[in-house]
Formats: C-alpha cells, structure tokens, sequence
C-alpha cells in the first residue's frame, strides 16, 4: 500500500489533523512532483508578491528545475510584466527585471531628475525614494499573514488527541516510517492552533528541547537511507510550519544550531540526482520516485529556510542562515554548491518580497554575501551562475533597503549620491549582461559598501583564489577584486589582513591575468598615500630573499607615473630610519628587507622614472647601508620572531651582498656604466665590503660619478650639505667621505662657506682621526679654487697645530695644503711653522720627513726682502741637518735635502760646493767631505 503523502496547500490550509487516513499525494512520477510543488510553491504561508520578478535563466534552465523548484510560478508572474517601471518620486533608482523575451536590452526610464542635476545635496531621502523600487513586494505583511488564519480553528477535542499523539511519541521510540510521519504531521498540524491556544502554546515551548532532539533522531537515521522515505522532507515541513508561528527550532542556542548545521548538511552533501537514481536501480524504494522525492525534499528545505525570513525585521535569521550556507556556497562539488545557490537565491527572493526593517539590524556579513554571490555569478556550471544572478538581484534590493535604514540622516546627500551612481552603472548594462559579468556586480554594489563590508568583500574574493579546480573562479575573483578597489578608492580598513592573503595567495595562482590583476590590486593600495606605508611595512614582513612570488610583485609594480616618486620614496624612507639607529645595536631587520625590496624594484625596472628622480638620495642610503653592514652575519639582524626556521636561514646570505647588489642594479639602471666600469676595474666593490678600505671604496665611486657624470655628482653634493650631521657616526663618515671628494667640482665654489670650510673646520676639531683626515683633504681640494683660499686661512692655526699629530695621514694632508697656503702667509704665521717644521726633520716617517723640508724650502723661498733677517738664523740652523739628511739612506729624503740645501745657499747667497750634489756616500770620498766641511766651517765663521 502507498505511503501517503500531502500537498503543502492542504496542510497549510489547515486540513490536517493526527490520523494518517487523510488523503495525500503520493510521489510516484516526476510530473506528480511537478504539480505537488506548483501548490506548494503558492502555498499561503510564503504568499509570492504581487510584482514580477526577473529571472535570468536560460529557458532549458527553467524548464529543468521546474519539478524542484517551484519555477513555473516565475512564468505566471512574468506574464503581466511591462517593459518599464515606476521608480522614485523625487530621484527614481533603477533596478530593472527582465523578462523572458528580454533581448539583452533594458528601458530605464528616469524622471524629475532636474532637481538633481541642479543640486543633489539639497534633496531630503524619503522612504518613498526606496519603496518604489521595481520588483519589491508591495504587500504588507498583515496582508500576507491574515490568510494564514482566515480558515477555523482547530476543535478542543482535536487539539487534545494532537497533544496526546505528540507525548505518547515523547515517551516511546518511533520505529516505523508510519509512526515518525504521524509523529510530524501532528506537531505540524498542532502548530495551527498556536495563535489562539494558550495551552498549546504552553505545551509546545515546554517540549522545544525534546523536539529538537527527536528530529534530530530522524535526521540522523535518514542520513542512512539516501532518501528513501518522505521522513527528511516532512522534518524541513513541519519546522517551517513552526517557524510562520513563531517557534523557531533552530534558533537560540548552540544545540539547535548544531541542528540547524546537521539539516543542512543532511540536504546539500546527498549525492546527485543521477547517483540517487543509480541506487534506487539497486535498492528498490518501494512506491517513491526518488527523483521526485528529491526534488520535493529539496524544495522543502528551501521553503524551510524562507519561513526563517518571512518575519525577520533585524534580519538576525538571514544572517544565521547565510552562516549555515556559507561554507556550501564554495563547495568543491558542482552538486552541493549548486543546491546551496539555489536555496541561498530563494531565501534572497523571500526576504526581498517581506522586508520589513527594524533597527537595530543585526546582518553584518553583507560583504561577504555580496562577494560569493558575485563569485558564484562566474561558475563554471551554467546553472549555478544563473541562480546566483537571480539570487544577487533580490540581494540588490535587500542592501538598497538596508542602507536606506541604517544610514546616517546626516549624510542623505551621500546616500543620494550612492544610489544616483548605482542607476547610473545600471543605465550602462542591459540585465543579462550586468549578472553575466561578476565584476559588474562590484561596481554597482560597491557603492553602498561601508569599510567594513569592503574588506569583507576583499577578504572574500581571495579566498576565491584557493579554488583550483575551478580556473574561471579564479578570473572571476581576479576581476571582482581589481573593479572594487578601484572604485573603492580610500574606504578600506584592515589593509594589512589584505595584503598578507594577497601574498600567500599568490603562490597558488598559476594564471598569468589573474596574477597580474592581483599584483595591479597591491599597486593600488600602494598608490594611494593613506595605504603606502602600510602595505611597504606589509610587504617588507617576508624572509629574505624575497621568494619568486614576492620578487615578481616587487618587479611587476604597475604604478602610475605621479604615484612613482611617492611610493619609491616612502619605500627608502625605511631603509633611512634605520640608519639613526645606534651602531652598537642589532641592524633592524626593516633595512635587509628594505635593501632587498629596492634591489627588486631596481630589476623590474617599472618606477624608472622615480628611479632617476631619486639617484642622490639611492646611491647614499644604499652606501650608507653598505658601511652599517659590514662583518655583519644575519645572526647580527634582529630577526622578527617566527620569520626563519633554522632551516631556511642561509650562512651565505648577508645583508652586505643585498646592498652591494642593490647598489650595483642601482648603477646600471641609471645609465651609469662607465662608473660601474670603474668599480669593477679597481676593485672598487671589495673596498666597499671592506671595514678599512670602505671609505676608499666611496672616493673611487665618488670620484667615477664627478668624472663621468657631473649632473648626479652635482645633486648628490647639494643633497649631502643638510645630511652631514646627521645619523650616526657610520652614516656621518660615508656622507662627509662621498662630499669631501665631490668638493673638487668647479660646482663647490658657490656652496656657501658655512656650508662647506665651516663644516670641514668642525671635523678638524673632531675626536676621530678620519674626520680629521676627511677635513683636511677637503680643504685640500678646496685650495684649488682661489676664491676660496681667503676663508681657508682663517684655519691656518688649526692647520698648523695638526703637524704635531702622530697620525701621518693627518700630518701629510697638513703639509699639502700649508704648501697651497703659504705664499699668503704673514711672517708671524711663516716663522711659527717653520719651527715646526724644523722640528720634523729628523722624523722617523719618511713621507713626514720629506715633506716638512719641501715645505720648509717653500717657506724661505715666500718670505719677503724685507723680513728675510729675521728667519736667517733659522736658516742657518736647518744647513747642518739638511746636509746630513742628504747622505740619508732614502733617495727621495736625500734628493728632497739637497734641494732644500740649494733654497738656503740661495737665501744666504752662497754658493754651495759641487761635493755638496754628490750622490755617493761620504764615507768613501773622504776627500770631498773635507771640502763639504771646510766650506761650511768658513762660511760660518764669516756670519758670526
């Protein structure tokens, strides 16, 4: 004997009661499931609105799922509907329906929009600027549920055999299919009388945990069978009859949640229709078509989710559905992911038709709804895409009537603005062609996203990226992301959560558009000034050297011209604050990653511009880092913790070899390849790493750039004057070595002299020796130009001091630049230094030794006519010394005191011996000693 089975209109109708002997229909084809869901579909308790809907299915689609999913009233509803629509009464927002004989084209007709050309802030939104937005539901809600009770109530005597029905069951097991459907067929039936019957009311609340329970039962025991049985649909039925009373079974605490999860579960993941069938070849079923039964089960289920939203004025059961569904929505298998969009798409059609709003409204997951769908819009099956457009069009009108709600009154122009903007981008695409571009879908709704829903929106749509199995999906999600920000602009929150998804998303994306869009997302971000630093600090959080993903983001930058300065520079400024750092700290990890992130842009070549712009400033901060990094391990960086394992920390990575190759790509990316030239000629890069060589290393950079390129030299010394004093010391040393050098340049003449000799005068009086050094051959080079001689003798007694120094270097650079100087000196000044001088003849440096007589006989040749008496005894005491050094076993001192010798004899007028010019030792010509000696003791005798 057939099981019976009911048609949803006369339960809902209330025809029902506990006996089993009632008629029902019996699923024993496809067509019957056909009829029975037709009257279940236009049941009283989910009443359609009165207004079309559009549908953007394909006719075969629609022919399909007219067994399952209740379509055939879509085609009634269609059948009065016009090609244009009443909208708002001051500014009409457009949000069109099609047809099924729709084209491709949409007619938008606007009117009274003068008023808001003329000046849209001026207008106040109203509620009717919402509420007569095509395809909303014009029926109240009292009118909808008033037929619900239009039939009589319940008798006493029935309602008691319910409640006795019901307990018996609570106290027995059900065992039979017979005893669970009267078991939900009763409860069902007896929720009919919950409106006007205290008692069952009473009854029912009191016994909500023991329902729960038992239905759970059921579900779980039908989880076996592969849905060989009516039970599962009866479950989805009788808990939406309680839920249009108010009773709501999977609502309220976490074990009806749990409920609510094993439903879902219980109805998405059966395996498909065409697998059903092939068990039922296998196992008979009995009387039951089990494609029939399936459809009817799932049609229940979604009729189930729509009793949830039919009174739902905070939209708190929207939001716990959405959170049930979600996870099926991006289901792996075609067949689950297409049951949730299509029960997700007839929620959104329920609850568009009975919006009802109240605050406070407690649906904070619209971005995330928003971007699955339009993710879904883009499936690969067809069937799920057109289910996800018509499902993203009742969404439309939901977020339209939401912000309408919630927005701030202040801000009406705002609102106004938003909507005038979503017309304006409806008015551009006909219906099928907006839901048949998912990224079109981000331009319309973006609009009415706040900063919160945006990074839900974004959060979204890279998890979109995960999906593998799906290419399509990963385009779609490619073309979602890149239209939001763009037309976002500088509304998002949460950017670093975004870039690091973005990052580890980008390992698994193999398509080379979709790749190219996600790093054009990261130029956007990086583009805009509130973002910069935020997503260089993001991106420069990642081990280096930067993996091949990280690298090609770097490179592959796609960032407008004006934006390039900004972003190269915000990215040194980095590298920069690293620098003010005290030396005996551990280097900060920020100027490894930054040197690293330089070097890549530097490769990828797309910020050339900024590149050329910035060279001064580059080349220094790379120098500087290169001083900062020397014999330094990375065990020497403060590494963030959880960065490295010990695994991936390479022994031959230092952050020396990142900035000397960022240094070099530097060079030949600017077109400076005779100085690189010169570098690798000279071994220039070794001087560099080289904690003793290094600041030659900057002398033969610096003096390369000042011979080859005077344009770079010229900026860099300009850009050097205000950074001299600063940082610390390493960063002071290589600025004042790279600037002292560049003061050869005929350009030095015109910095003024408190920025060049006052500066050099204070690292005269420095207390490291290589500021001195630094110091003196900037004066040095300083002499060359003659205007600038008069301020550098104002530091002669500081000069002069410095030839007592014990370091050569600073004794030596002393003398050359005395030599310069001393035909400008005054006698006081001459005489002072020749007796320093004379005191560094017998100095056990030859160098200092050499120079001090050179510059002694350059001392008596300046003095004038009429001071030379009071330097002739100097002279004459220097004669004996520099006839001994002139035996000296070093050619170059020997040479240097003749020659001082013959300065003197020409300042005393004598005229020296051949004997004296001899080069062979005096102790193997006598003779000519004799001579030497008898000339000079003569001579003497004749001054005393």
């Amino acid at each position: 004997m057939p099981l019976p089975h009911r048609g949803r209109g006369s339960r809902l109708a209330g025809s029902r009661v506990a006996s089993t002997s009632l008629p029902r229909d019996t699923a024993h084809s496809p067509e019957h499931a056909q009829r029975l869901t037709r009257r279940r579909h236009f049941s009283e308790q989910v009443p359609p609105g009165p207004e079309p809907q559009a549908d953007f299915r394909s006719g075969k689609w629609r022919q399909e799922r007219a067994g399952g999913d209740a379509r055939d009233s879509r085609r009634s509803a269609r059948a009065g509907m016009g090609s244009r629509h009443r909208i708002c009464s001051r500014e009409e927002i457009v949000i069109p329906c099609a047809s099924d004989n729709d084209s491709g084209s949409v007619d938008l007709q606007l009117s009274n929009l003068e008023d808001v050309k003329k000046d849209a802030s001026s207008l106040e939104l109203t509620d009717s600027d919402i509420s007569d937005i095509a395809g909303l539901p014009q029926e109240s809600l009292t009118d909808s549920f008033r037929r619900l009770t239009q039939q009589g109530p319940l008798s006493e005597p029935i309602v008691e055999r319910l409640i006795q029905s019901i307990q018996e069951f609570f106290n027995g097991d059900l065992q039979s299919e017979l005893e669970k459907l009267t078991f939900l067929r009763s409860l069902s039936s007896l929720s009919r009388a919950l409106p006007y019957d205290e008692t069952v009311g009473a009854f029912i609340h009191s016994h909500i945990e023991d329902i729960v329970h038992i239905l759970n039962m059921l579900v779980e025991e039908e989880l076996l069978q592969y849905l060989f049985s009516p039970v599962h649909q009866e479950v989805f039925v009788t808990i939406a009859d309680l839920s249009y009373q108010d009773v709501h079974l999977l609502l309220g605490s976490e074990d009806r949640a749990d409920f609510f999860s094993l439903l879902t579960k219980s109805i998405i993941t059966l395996p498909p229709v065409k697998t059903l069938t092939q068990l039922e070849e296998i196992v008979p079923s009995g009387s039951y078509n089990t494609e029939s039964l399936y459809r009817q089960t799932l049609q229940a289920f979604s009729e189930m989710l729509q009793s949830l939203v039919v009174k739902d004025p905070h939209l708190e059961n929207l939001n716990t559905i959405f959170k049930q569904m979600d996870p099926w929505l991006q289901s792996t298998k075609d067949h689950e992911r297409e049951r949730a969009t299509v029960s997700m798409a007839e929620v959104l059609k329920c609850s568009s038709r009975h919006l009802s709003l109240k605050l406070p409204l407690q649906f904070q997951r619209l971005g995330r709804l928003v971007a699955l769908m339009a993710l879904l819009c883009g499936d690969p099956v067809k069937e799920v895409a057109e289910e996800a457009a018509e499902g993203t069009h009742y969404l439309l009108h939901i977020t339209l009537r939401l912000k309408y709600v919630t927005h701030d009154k202040k801000n009406h122009p705002s609102l106004r603005r938003a909507m005038k903007k979503c017309q304006e981008l409806l008015e551009l695409y006909s219906i099928k062609q907006f839901y048949s571009c998912p990224f079109k879908i981000a331009q319309v709704f973006e609009v009415f996203l706040n900063s919160n829903e945006l990074c839900q929106f974004v959060m979204t749509i890279l998890d979109g990226l995960k999906n593998l199995k799906h290419p399509c999906t990963q385009k779609s999600a490619g073309e979602l992301l890149i239209t939001l920000v763009k037309n976002a602009e500088s509304r998002f929150e949460k950017v670093p959560e975004i870039m690091g998804v973005i990052c580890a998303r980008l390992s698994i994306i193999s398509q080379p558009r979709v790749r190219q869009q996600i790093i054009n997302t990261v130029s956007l971000f990086i583009s805009r000034p509130k973002y910069t630093d935020i997503v260089i600090s993001h991106l420069l959080c990642h081990p280096v050297p930067y993996d091949r993903h990280l690298a090609e983001l770097w490179r592959t930058l796609d960032v407008k011209l004006p934006s390039t300065t900004w972003i190269l520079w915000r990215l040194l400024r980095k590298l920069q604050k690293c620098h003010n750092a005290p030396t005996h700290e551990k280097m900060a990890y920020m100027a490894v990653a930054a040197t690293d992130a330089l070097y890549e842009v530097f490769v990828g070549n797309r910020l050339r511009a900024a590149t050329f712009r910035l060279f001064p400033q580059l080349l220094m901060t790379l120098l500087i880092q290169i001083h900062h990094s020397i014999g330094l391990t990375m065990s020497d960086v403060a590494i963030p913790s959880g960065l490295y394992t010990e695994q991936e920390m390479s022994s031959q990575v230092t952050p020396l070899c990142f900035a000397i190759q960022a240094t070099k790509t530097l060079l030949l990316r600017t077109l400076c390849w005779q100085e690189f030239n010169i570098m690798e000629k000279n071994k220039g890069w070794t001087l560099l790493e080289g904690k003793d060589g290094h600041l030659q290393g900057i002398s033969l950079l610096a003096n390369a750039l000042l011979e080859r390129n005077h344009l770079f030299a010229n900026k860099i010394m300009y850009l050097l004057v205000p950074l001299l004093n600063r940082g610390n010391d390493k960063h002071k040393l290589t600025s004042a070595g790279f600037f002292v050098e560049l003061l050869q340049s005929p350009v030095a003449r015109r910095l003024p002299s408190i920025y060049s000799i006052a500066r050099l005068k204070d690292w005269l009086h420095h207390g490291n020796n290589v500021f001195k050094t630094l110091a003196l051959k900037g004066l040095h080079y300083l002499t060359r130009h003659q205007e600038m001689r008069e301020g550098i003798k104002s530091l002669l007694p500081c000069i002069l001091d410095l030839l007592c120094e014990t370091d050569e270097k600073i004794v030596l650079l002393a003398i050359q630049i005395l030599l310069q100087l001393v035909e400008t000196m005054d006698f006081t000044t001459l005489t002072a230094m020749m007796k320093i001088l004379f005191s560094l003849f017998g100095d056990v440096r030859p160098d200092v030794h050499r120079f001090s007589m050179t510059l002694f006989g350059a001392s008596i040749k300046s003095v004038k006519y009429t001071d030379k008496k009071g330097i002739e005894n100097q002279v004459l005491d220097s004669l004996v010394p520099l006839l001994l050094y002139s035996q000296d076993e070093n050619d170059a001192v020997a040479e240097e005191s003749r020659q001082v010798l013959t300065i003197c004899a020409q300042f005393l007028k004598w005229k020296l011996p051949q004997e004296v010019y001899c080069k062979d030792p005096w102790y193997i010509r006598c003779g000519k000693v004799g001579k030497v000696c008898k000339f000079f003791g003569k001579k003497m005798q004749g001054e005393s």
